[in-house]
């Protein structure tokens, strides 16, 4: 068996709203998942808005209220990051990107300030941004910049499991591809593993070894790309294919 980074058992997510009337209603976001990830792995997680992937991603670092959440989630590396959709509103408007990337190592507390300053350069390096762009602010830089600082934030204390929330759906074609060869170029430098969460089939394609499909907080269907993507089982996988203009065989 392949070494694991991560392993989900029974996942489950259930939201109460405040009550009304004395009684608060329930909503099951997340039903029974399970799945794992291998080191090394990039592992695509598929489904239409709403159906409970970013609420899987949340439960997996510890984001949800522990009432709301049932199962086992289990961590075999240390520090697991996120990398957000939105890079904009993950970073601090009022601080410098040299700042933003920095605090982390300040928080962890085992770096002295050159060698943080250090490390943060070397991370710009590695993601493709100019060292001078350390004394700007986000809202100096074009989206593609952003979700490079994004991915910066989440490597600064080397984890070596990442979750990608929908990472390139913000951005226009051409930075896509140039961040998905980022995150691909970054695996092998770094060891990273990869949950990788999309909408979009095509880009998937193009990253993951291995695909979940999920419908309405369920798992539905699962196996390496060319197994779902040649072969779908389900009907809502068949759907979701046709929809991204994949010829299914």
């Amino acid at each position: 068996m392949s070494e694991r980074v991560l392993e989900v058992q029974d996942l489950s997510v259930t939201y109460t709203d405040a009550p009304v009337f004395g009684r608060g209603r329930t909503f099951q976001a997340v039903r029974d998942v399970s799945f794992h990830v291998d080191r090394g792995e990039i592992v695509g997680l598929v489904g239409e808005s709403g159906c409970g992937k970013s609420t899987v991603s949340k439960a997996i670092l510890g984001m949800l209220p522990p009432k709301a959440v049932t199962g086992t989630v289990t961590h075999y590396t240390k520090r697991p990051q996120m990398v957000f959709q939105d890079p904009f509103s993950s970073l601090n408007p009022a601080r410098t990107i040299g700042w933003i990337l920095e605090e982390p190592l300040r928080i962890f507390g085992k770096y002295d300030g050159p060698e943080r300053k250090r490390r943060v350069l070397d991370m710009m390096d590695r993601v493709g941004l100019e060292r001078e762009y350390a004394a700007r602010r986000p809202k100096e830089l074009s989206g593609g910049q952003r979700q490079r600082v994004s991915i910066a934030l989440a490597l600064i204390q080397r984890p070596q499991f990442i979750i990608a929330d929908e990472p390139v759906s913000a951005l226009d074609v051409t930075i896509q591809a140039q961040i998905l060869d980022l995150l691909w170029d970054l695996r092998k430098e770094l060891d990273l593993s990869y949950l990788f969460i999309s909408h979009d089939l095509n880009v998937v394609y193009s990253i993951c070894d291995r695909v979940l499909v999920m419908e309405k907080g369920r798992i539905i269907e699962s196996g390496t790309v060319d197994e779902v993507y040649d072969h779908p089982q389900h009907e809502y996988t068949k759907k979701l294919l046709a929809s991204a203009n994949y010829a299914v065989q």
